[in-house]
């Protein structure tokens, strides 16, 4: 019996063995006789505003090219992170020896509204407008707005073309006017003044493939404090009205590798910017550089956790006319006004967004957040960035309302409390995620 058995145990290994090899055969025949495909032509469809030639250039299939598979799929994806473009997909309609590579687009509209507005007791700020970032279908940018902060009037008008005539060169003009009420910290206390900056820019660009990008390019522009009224102290020091012209040189460099998925984010992206002002009447150079870094992560349950780390260093004049602030606009949400000033920062963003609702068209994201940053006073040196008395950090949590057939069409209303002292709190409200 025990021979019977070894005997059926080595048929069956053979008869096993046998079956493996000719299926490994097999595939290897497929393979062989399955001819490869080239590809005789690129179509879009659903494409109502985007030009063929723009959504052409990023994309690594190309006419003549052997099919992939997986390189139609990374050109999706390509695709995705375009803005403008809400989902792709693709399909190959094989011909034989050729076929037709074609990619499904489904638009969203790049026509928005800009709407923000917040405050806190005593200063209720809005800012309305428009922004068109996909105008004539070829990704060019144009936008203009009005805002009103302290009762004071700001405006800009922007137009950006990243692409001249196809090249991987493009522009940026600005002409800008901001006013704001600065409260800027004396020894003796802190005064108010009204800052105007009138500016006109011009900046080219340098695109290397659709994920890094240098600009770099100069802006003129005219700074003008004058005392305001309203004063804490009897006898506020500082000039009472200066006027500054400067010109200020700016270079920036950008890698994006972020992946798109409807309003889901996965990926990172960094950028560095470095900037040179020169004060043309008193003949004094400043200089700065900023990092910043931003990190996404999609989680289990329509879960999206966002983090943003921002260090600046500049120039470390003992002036109360620092470039770094501390407001909710930028760093810290429910802070309200500007409370601080510093020639150095360290702020650390991280929010979870957590989808309750989603379909095709519509998301609902409730949001938890933790705002943390740390200035250096001018004058101070850099270890003084970790003295406990220089940290704010406000915590707080919001919702998004988000509306996936409109680009960046994400109603947000953040509210933030101060862990170290509650009685500073407020909110912010807008369009778009925080960052």
């Amino acid at each position: 019996g025990s021979k019977t058995i070894l005997l059926q145990n080595m048929n069956f290994f053979k008869v096993s063995l046998l079956l493996v090899f000719l299926f490994f055969y097999s595939l290897i025949l497929c393979a062989q006789e399955a001819p490869l495909s080239t590809i005789s032509a690129v179509e879009f469809q659903g494409i109502k505003k985007f030009q063929e030639t723009y959504l052409s250039r990023f994309l690594k299939s190309k006419p003549g090219n052997i099919f992939n598979e997986s390189q139609a799929l990374a050109d999706v994806q390509r695709l995705k992170n375009i803005q403008g473009v809400g989902n792709a997909d693709y399909r190959f309609e094989n011909q034989g020896e050729e076929g037709i590579l074609i990619f499904e687009i489904r638009e969203v509209k790049t026509l928005l509204p800009l709407v923000n507005f917040g405050g806190i007791q005593g200063n209720f700020w809005f800012r309305l407008g428009f922004t068109e970032i996909n105008w004539q279908g070829k990704g060019q940018t144009i936008s203009a707005y009005y805002q009103n902060n302290d009762r004071r009037s700001t405006g800009q008008i922007y137009y950006r073309s990243p692409f001249v005539r196809g090249s991987n060169w493009g522009y940026s003009l600005s002409l800008t006017r901001w006013a704001s009420r600065e409260p800027l910290f004396f020894p003796e206390g802190t005064v108010n003044y009204d800052y105007d900056n009138n500016s006109l820019g011009l900046t080219a660009i340098r695109n290397f493939g659709q994920r890094r990008v240098l600009e770099f390019g100069s802006t003129f522009f005219i700074e003008r404090y004058l005392k305001s009224e309203t004063q804490f102290l009897e006898t506020p020091p500082g000039p009472d009205d200066l006027t500054l012209p400067k010109l200020l040189s700016k270079i920036d460099y950008r890698e994006n590798f972020l992946n798109y998925h409807l309003f889901y984010l996965q990926g990172f992206a960094w950028q560095v910017t470095w900037q040179h002002v020169y004060d043309t009447k008193n003949r004094v150079p400043f200089n700065s550089l900023q990092l910043q870094f931003n990190q996404y992560i999609r989680t289990p349950f329509k879960g999206n956790l966002a983090m943003r780390f921002i260090f600046g260093v500049a120039t470390n004049d003992d002036s109360p006319f620092a470039p770094f602030v501390a407001d909710s606009h930028f760093n810290l949400r429910g802070i309200g006004n500007r409370i601080d000033r510093g020639t150095a920062q360290l702020v650390f963003n991280v929010e979870y967004r957590q989808t309750i609702i989603e379909s095709s068209d519509w998301g609902v994201q409730l949001v938890l957040f933790s705002d943390l940053g740390t200035w250096r006073n001018p004058g101070g040196k850099i270890k003084d960035m970790w003295d406990e008395d220089q940290f704010r950090e406000f915590v707080g949590g919001g919702f998004r309302i988000i509306y996936n057939k409109i680009y960046g069409a994400a109603l947000r209303v953040d509210y933030g409390v101060d862990v170290f002292n509650p009685s500073q709190r407020g909110f912010v409200l807008g369009l778009g995620q925080y960052f």
